[in-house]
């Protein structure tokens, strides 16, 4: 995926939360934009960066849902 392609994902999230009242205040909202979630999941997991669900990191670990 490239560059654009996770920033479209990544809004697609953030406007999902916002209109579900998950992200509510500005700094928050500022946080999910500037945060690359792809960045921190192996490569062959990197399309599902913006997915609302837990992704496995390695040695049995998890990052958490971007909603938690």
């Amino acid at each position: 995926m490239s560059y654009e392609s996770f920033k479209e994902e990544k809004e697609r999230l953030i406007e999902i939360y916002i209109r579900e009242g998950i992200l509510k205040t500005k700094l928050v909202i500022e946080a999910f934009r500037k945060v690359p979630r792809e960045n921190f999941v192996p490569d062959y997991l990197k399309h599902y960066a913006y997915a609302d669900t837990p992704l496995p990191i390695g040695h049995g670990q998890t990052i958490s849902a971007p909603h938690l």
